[in-house]
């Protein structure tokens, strides 16, 4: 017989008893309420991506594709480029310069970026009837009976953009070529400066008796025959993406190579300034960096190009940038090619040329140009400044400028560029002002 249990141990048993069933109680709620907050978390992400996905597939397949060929352009000054999905054909004269774009957003689609950027397209110049007269008007000013003495030597520059931009750094650049060549003649191949206007920036030089001229290019003349005239008309059809960077550069870089295949003679950028006479250059091109170590070149550029007609390193520079073109690395299809074909034909039989130390034509690197534009700080400094003077005119044929990186920076009083200037050009500088000249 079991022994009696007393009230208040049995009762001590049940509140025991029930507080063990609430706390499993709670912790069976508190296991179900996380549960279910992981799982609404969960519903709610998987709810966004949904919605993300519809908005890109409206993205995709709401775009009214015959609409691309109505795409209307308005008319700017300069350079021009264009680039459309119509199967329309469009004039060679007609261009489109590529704009800068913004980041894509979130989920958007290639195809329906690609469509934007064309959109956004603005062409710089309409077609000119001059345009049509490009051989003929270059071969007869460069054989002008009329001129006193033969066009020697034949230079030329590409401008690609509006005459608002046409500034101080471009007419120094003209009149170094003069300075250094007086009996010269240079070829403006623009469209911007093949105009009243364009013609009066030229007036001074003119004035002076100095044999410069622009003309606006006609790139069907000018790539025919070669690979550029296959990757023109896929360009012109829309076969092409012309890429991120701007088309009008793309263009100048084909442009320079072009012309001098056609016609030979010396092609300079318009940030470049003349320090000597080119008459002993004869086929060559200008390392732009070399290896420390070895010597050899690592770098070559193509802001100055001294070549004879139909040189056939010239076709391989333009069947290069045919075949590879590639519109969204900068440099790609300009000083990176120029260095890939020449370290591949180097040696090979046919291919007469040199290669230029980087003091001929570019004395400082792009990242410390900076230091051309400086006046003296301090005595040490003024002596530097003395000594790269000397070299720079002991030693180069001329000094790229590199003005993607140097075009905000003022010429400061005693600076090299100030000594250069004014001792290597037509026209001399108004102090820092930035578009001002004086005659000298």
């Amino acid at each position: 017989m079991l022994p009696p249990v007393s009230l208040s141990l049995l009762l001590e048993r049940e509140q025991l008893e029930s507080r063990k069933n609430e706390s499993s109680v709670k912790s069976s709620m508190d296991h179900f309420l996380s549960l279910r907050s992981r799982n609404s978390l969960l519903a709610f992400l998987t709810l966004i991506l949904f919605l993300l996905l519809i908005y890109n597939g409206a993205a995709i397949f709401c775009i009214n594709l015959p609409s691309f060929s109505k795409i209307s352009s308005e008319n700017v000054s300069g350079f021009a480029t264009k680039w459309s999905l119509s199967s329309s054909k469009m004039s060679s004269t007609v261009m489109l310069s590529v704009e800068k774009e913004n980041p894509s957003p979130l989920l958007e689609n290639p195809l329906s970026n690609f469509i934007k950027r064309s959109r956004r397209r603005k062409p710089l110049f309409q077609s000119k009837p001059q345009m049509k007269q490009f051989s003929t008007r270059v071969k007869d000013f460069f054989n002008n009976t009329s001129f006193k003495s033969p066009c020697k030597p034949r230079f030329f520059m590409t401008w690609i953009s509006s005459l608002d931009s046409f500034g101080e750094r471009e007419l120094l650049s003209i009149g170094s070529v003069f300075k250094s060549h007086p009996t010269g003649c240079l070829i403006i191949v623009s469209n911007s400066m093949d105009s009243t206007a364009g013609l009066q920036i030229l007036r001074p030089f003119l004035d002076m008796g100095f044999r410069v001229t622009a003309i606006s290019p006609d790139f069907d003349y000018l790539f025919k025959n070669t690979e550029a005239e296959t990757w023109f008309s896929n360009l012109k059809n829309g076969n092409i993406d012309p890429g991120e960077v701007s088309l009008g550069q793309n263009l100048s870089n084909l442009l320079r190579l072009s012309l001098l295949y056609k016609f030979g003679g010396i092609y300079i950028d318009s940030d470049l300034i003349v320090i000597k006479s080119f008459n002993k250059l004869r086929n060559c091109i200008g390392a732009q960096t070399t290896d420390p170590e070895t010597g050899n070149w690592s770098r070559l550029n193509n802001a100055a190009l001294v070549f004879d007609k139909m040189h056939p390193l010239l076709f391989k520079f333009i069947q290069e940038f045919a075949l590879t073109f590639n519109g969204n690395k900068w440099g790609h299809n300009g000083p990176y090619l120029v260095s890939r074909v020449v370290s591949r034909v180097s040696g090979r039989p046919g291919f007469n040329f040199s290669i230029l130390n980087p003091i001929a034509f570019y004395p400082v690197y792009w990242s410390r140009v900076d230091s051309l534009f400086h006046g003296p700080q301090n005595e040490t400094h003024r002596k530097w400044l003395d000594s790269k003077f000397d070299q720079i005119q002991g030693q180069s044929y001329a000094v790229h400028l590199w003005n993607r990186q140097s075009k905000e920076i003022k010429i400061e009083e005693g600076s090299i560029i100030r000594r250069i200037a004014q001792e290597h050009c037509i026209f001399s500088i108004n102090a820092s002002e930035p578009v001002s000249i004086q005659s000298l």
